[in-house]
């Protein structure tokens, strides 16, 4: 629960730091336990010494309601993308290897034969699934080093 604290109180340095015979060291009514309070406080009045402090007013939101204290801000992720290389009959078995240990960040060359026997056997084989700049910039290297690749939307998760 988010709350702000606003209004006008008049308080004197005697009554905060001296409170009279009797009287409650707190300033609470009842148990003081929400410590998420923003207490915004300004002094009006002119010279030195005490001013007057704004009563404070509290303001409780909603749940589920966007708040101005809220700073997570809730954002969109981009749907994940296929890499796909498709097998042709230009490129040996290797290059294509070495190509995908080149492009692909973090590829090993385990996984790069795996792709590309994949590629091979069944025409084409998933190379990564990443967010859709990454995807067109994956399939365009592999393009610029003469691999048939392309991309597509991924129907499941990263």
């Amino acid at each position: 629960m988010e709350t702000a604290i606003r209004g006008r109180l008049s308080l004197s340095p005697s009554t905060v730091f001296n409170p009279k015979p009797g009287e409650k060291q707190s300033r609470c009514r009842g148990a003081c336990t929400n410590r998420g309070v923003l207490m915004v406080i300004s002094t009006t009045g002119s010279g030195k010494g005490a001013g007057i402090l704004e009563k404070p007013v509290i303001e409780r939101t909603t749940p589920g309601r966007e708040s101005e204290f809220n700073l997570k801000k809730s954002r969109k992720i981009a749907p994940p993308y296929r890499v796909i290389l498709h097998n042709d009959n230009f490129n040996k078995r290797e290059y294509v290897v070495q190509v995908l240990m080149k492009v692909i960040p973090g590829m090993t060359l385990d996984n790069a034969v795996n792709i590309m026997q994949e590629a091979h056997y069944n025409g084409m084989a998933v190379v990564i699934i990443c967010a859709q700049a990454d995807a067109e910039e994956h399939c365009m290297q592999l393009r610029g080093n003469g691999l048939l690749s392309s991309i597509e939307p991924a129907s499941g998760g990263c």
